[in-house]
């Protein structure tokens, strides 16, 4: 797998995870919503710590810097 993740989409992915822990784990969003939220948020750490992101494979898009040559 190639890195397809920069820097600042890691960032903001880890900010959107702990927001939707702290949303789901504090009860303010529960249910299937709350469900999806937790998957979202897992998703988003996992994707951050490996630094590819499937659908962006699948769109062709990539926010890594191109590498100096």
């Amino acid at each position: 797998m190639q890195k397809n993740m920069g820097s600042a989409d890691k960032i903001i992915r880890y900010i959107l995870a702990a927001v939707f822990f702290y949303l789901y784990f504090t009860g303010a969003v529960t249910g299937i919503i709350g469900i999806i939220l937790l998957i979202l948020g897992i998703a988003f750490v996992v994707t951050s710590l490996v630094g590819f992101c499937g659908l962006y494979k699948i769109l062709g898009i990539s926010t890594c810097p191109a590498p100096k040559q």
